[in-house]
């Protein structure tokens, strides 16, 4: 195997620099001396606070430099382009989550199919070194094949949000073909950590304890069948995205694009994660933690279970994800009773 480290001496563009991945990415290429330019609409979807106070966070580093702008506006794009001429994108802005593209279907043709083609355009007409974007593990719908690999069937979406990061594979890959550009994109696995998303269930399991609300399992009741997650945790995705910055794929007579999972290989039942959970809150409250709760009926756009195969990715820049959600989840924890409950 033999893979380049990151290179310092490039620029980084990363949209989606106050969102989740696209914040502590940013930071951990800044703390190696790396040029970032960070962009992000700061839309309302969650807490706008919290994405503020990972912006606070970016703004000592001198090599840094944020830009209030929204993908979806071709002109900011390509003035941003113009100007700062990136060597490496990572395109994070997207409108995340599946069940609020029932809701609200047009943010996400918004954002995650006409912003993502406004960055396709940017790095055709400003040619860059490597395209990396962020896809989804959701594009494997009810796949009941696991674990989920990359060359598997995924054209049965059942969710809008699910449709568009498969559309973006399929951008990406025509983009590549025509212009010859350098592009990965990566599937995510329910990434979870400290200064997560609000809207993602541990979170809000979590909000809802000290709410004193009792918590919401679309599972049915059903112990049996349970959903499973392949819950990967922050840290382990950034380390797999930076491996592959200076790493794109350039086989002899191939279309230079490759998708990745990213995951942490492990699939974990939703029960056991709650009671993971409850005893990393009891860690940190020092008292017995318990969350009074309430089965209903699974989601509509939900899928049953998501595991990821690592095969590729491991073979690509030798990594896999080894974080277990006992640590993973109480580093979340902490950080949530210092940041909420300190204050």
């Amino acid at each position: 195997m033999n893979y380049k480290s990151l290179d310092p001496s490039k620029t980084y563009l990363i949209t989606g620099a106050a969102g989740f991945i696209g914040f502590f990415l940013s930071r951990k290429l800044l703390e190696q001396g790396c040029n970032v330019i960070g962009v992000d609409n700061i839309n309302d979807y969650y807490d706008v606070k919290l994405k503020y106070a990972r912006l606070e966070q970016l703004k000592p580093y001198e090599t840094f430099t944020f830009i209030k702008g929204d993908i979806s506006d071709k002109a900011t794009i390509t003035n941003i382009f113009e100007e700062y001429k990136p060597n490496i994108v990572v395109n994070l802005a997207a409108q995340a989550g599946v069940r609020y593209s029932i809701e609200n279907p047009d943010v996400y043709i918004q954002s995650n199919i006409i912003g993502f083609y406004n960055i396709l355009e940017a790095c055709r007409h400003y040619p860059v070194d490597h395209l990396v974007y962020a896809s989804s593990s959701s594009v494997y719908g009810a796949n009941k094949k696991v674990p989920f690999e990359e060359t598997d069937f995924v054209d049965n979406p059942v969710s809008l949000y699910a449709s568009t990061k498969k559309s973006n594979e399929l951008m990406a890959h025509t983009y590549s073909h025509l212009y010859n550009i350098p592009a990965t994109g990566l599937r995510f696995f329910t990434v979870y950590g400290p200064m997560g998303r609000p809207d993602m269930a541990y979170f809000g399991f979590t909000d809802k304890y000290f709410a004193g609300e009792p918590i919401k399992i679309f599972n049915n009741g059903d112990f049996e069948n349970d959903l499973y997650r392949d819950f990967t945790f922050i840290d382990d995705i950034v380390e797999g995205i930076e491996r592959l910055l200076s790493n794109p794929s350039v086989e002899e007579k191939a279309v230079p694009h490759k998708v990745f999972n990213i995951g942490n290989n492990n699939p974990e039942k939703l029960m056991a994660f709650i009671g993971a959970l409850e005893k990393c809150l009891s860690n940190a409250l020092g008292k017995e933690v318990e969350f009074d709760k309430v089965f209903e009926p699974i989601k509509p756009g939900d899928v049953p279970a998501t595991y990821a195969s690592t095969d590729l990715l491991q073979k690509a820049v030798g990594f896999k994800p080894e974080t277990s959600i006992e640590e993973g989840l109480q580093k979340f924890v902490d950080w949530y009773v210092d940041y909420y409950l300190k204050k």
